[in-house]
């Protein structure tokens, strides 16, 4: 897992305990309205995401997350929701514990083919709202809905 020098940092003082993280996700759709998926190292398929760097704008930190996890240029269009507390706290492999606090941003593609830019990402598939597999982090299924995209974000 690819960490900023930032966070890094924060591990060499604070160990594996738990760390508050800013982060961000987008959910991309294919000309279809599939949905874009990852996978790291086979383990649980997940969104494009990441944390937000100090200074960072959540929308600059979902175009270089999505950038430099699946080689994708994309325009945030719009906030689908805003995620936290307990059901979003994660243990990684290594036993650093995290709980985020997620901006989920509709993206459109503006331009690239899914591919893995920094290595961490193994796998890409784009699934229907029907398919879709338990994700690593626990969205509600409502933010996944395309009928449902109007103008009101999920707040959890």
């Amino acid at each position: 897992m690819p960490i900023s020098e930032y966070y890094r940092n924060l591990r060499e003082k604070a160990g594996t305990e738990l760390l508050m993280v800013p982060s961000v996700a987008a959910v991309i759709r294919n000309e279809e309205g599939n949905i874009l998926l990852l996978r790291k190292g086979g383990g649980p398929w997940g969104l494009p995401a990441g944390a937000v760097e100090p200074g960072e704008t959540p929308s600059r930190a979902v175009r270089r997350e999505v950038f430099e996890e699946a080689g994708l240029m994309v325009t945030p269009q719009r906030v689908l929701g805003v995620f936290g507390g307990d059901k979003y706290t994660y243990i990684y492999e290594n036993g650093d514990k995290v709980a985020y606090s997620i901006v989920v941003f509709a993206c459109s593609v503006v331009k690239g083919t899914p591919r893995s830019f920094d290595g961490e990402a193994d796998e890409f598939r784009f699934f229907t709202e029907e398919e879709l597999p338990e994700l690593s982090i626990p969205y509600p299924h409502s933010i996944f809905v395309q009928n449902n995209e109007s103008d009101k974000a999920v707040f959890e």
